[in-house]
Parts: structure tokens; sequence; C-alpha cells
């Protein structure tokens, strides 16, 4: 199968090694993988303000840059539900509606890809290390994703998996609400980040980044050891 990445905005700014890591796996496992490089921010950050005009704009060249592609893959559930989910009812009532389910029919975020599609279950992947795993709210809410990663890490060698009690609970980044309610997008992390100190974890994983940069954040400014990887980083580990 010839895999297109679509990576979003700050994994391609701040954390290209999640990239990286989804290259290596794919690879692994026999795979051809592309990255269109006309691609740009899916829109949603101008979709989540009301901005719909503008996020046409952006949403208008994946759907140019991603036309032929056999099958595209986000490293985000977030972004990827952004195509899936919203750019149909972002296009709805237009002559592009056909492109954008055409679009939302062949995206996956990247543990539903593996797990359901490809039917893969072990990466052949090694980490000895205790984690606990997040569930970003895209993902979880908007792509139904709760199983397909959890499958993936229980067949890493080495890997202890520790669930917390705020698994499911929103991290408060959520884009621009974390720029809109810096307060209370901070206290919703704060709990994130006390469920994930209580399980005693080394690393904290999720599909995610964008929460991870979150998380992270406040881990270090409470200045604990637990360090964020996103899912990708601990299956390319070999």
């Amino acid at each position: 199968m010839k895999i297109a990445l679509f990576i979003p905005c700050f994994v391609d700014l701040f954390y290209p090694q999640v990239g990286v890591s989804m290259v290596k796996i794919f690879e692994r496992l026999g795979h051809e993988v592309e990255y269109p490089e006309g691609q740009t921010c899916c829109g949603q950050p101008a979709f989540n303000a009301g901005y719909w005009d503008e996020a046409r704009g952006a949403a208008e060249n994946a759907l140019q840059v991603f036309r032929d592609a056999e099958v595209v893959v986000s490293a985000s559930g977030s972004c990827g539900a952004m195509m899936k989910v919203f750019y149909p009812e972002l296009f709805a009532k237009t002559p592009r509606l056909p492109e954008a389910e055409a679009l939302a029919a062949k995206t996956f975020e990247f543990s539903d890809f593996l797990v359901n599609r490809l039917g893969v279950h072990d990466v052949g992947a090694r980490f000895d290390h205790t984690v606990t795993f997040h569930d970003g709210c895209h993902g979880l809410r908007e792509l139904g994703i709760k199983k397909e990663p959890r499958l993936l890490l229980a067949q890493v060698k080495g890997l202890q998996l520790k669930e917390m009690g705020e698994a499911e609970t929103c991290c408060g980044f959520g884009g621009l609400f974390a720029v809109k309610f810096p307060q209370i997008s901070t206290a919703m992390g704060e709990v994130k980040c006390a469920s994930i100190a209580e399980t005693g974890v080394e690393f904290v994983v999720s599909n995610d980044s964008s929460c991870l940069m979150q998380i992270q954040g406040i881990l270090d400014r409470e200045q604990r050891p637990v360090r964020s990887l996103h899912l990708a980083e601990v299956l390319a580990q070999s």
C-alpha cells in the first residue's frame, strides 16, 4: 500500500520525530510512504473560531494535495478528525462536497489505520518502561478511538501499561481554548497531570502531540519526572 502522510503543523514544527517514527513503522511493515510537500494547515483553528470561509481556503488545499492519494494517515486524532469528520460539514451545500467526502473516506488516524485497516497489532517494538495513556478528545469522541492504541501497546515487548483514573479527561489544551481561557486550561491540565503522577509511570503516551505539549509543559513546571511520547515514537523503538 502507498501511504500519504498528513503531518499537522505542530508536529512538523515541534515534533518532526513523530512523522519520522511513522515512516519507520510503515516501512518496517513493507509499505511505501510519501509526504506530499504541498500540504499545509488543515484549517481547524479557523474552523473552531467560526471563520469557516478562511478554513475552507486551507481545506481546499488539502483536497487538492491528497486528491490522488490511495490512503491518508494522520499523526493526530485532532487534525485527522478535522479532515474525516468536519470537512464534509465544512463543504456541505458546496460543489466540493463530493471531494471532501472522498478525502474523509480514505483518511485515518495512525492507530486506527494500523489496527482496523491493516489488521496489525504487533509492529515488532520493544520499550522497557512503564507508561500510561492519555485519550485525546477528538480521537476518542469524534473518531471513536479507544482500544486501538492499547492493543498496539499491549504487544510492545517490555512495556507495562498502567491506566490512570483520568485517562478520558480533557488535558485542557483544545487549541484555541488554551489561548482564550488559559486559567481554565491550566486547571484542567493540572488535574490530568496529577492523575498521571499517581500511576508512578515513567512516560505518558498519546496519539496527539498537541495534548502532550500541554501535559509536558505542566509536568515540567511541577518538576515531575514523567516524560511524554507520541504512540508512534514508542512503536518505532526496537
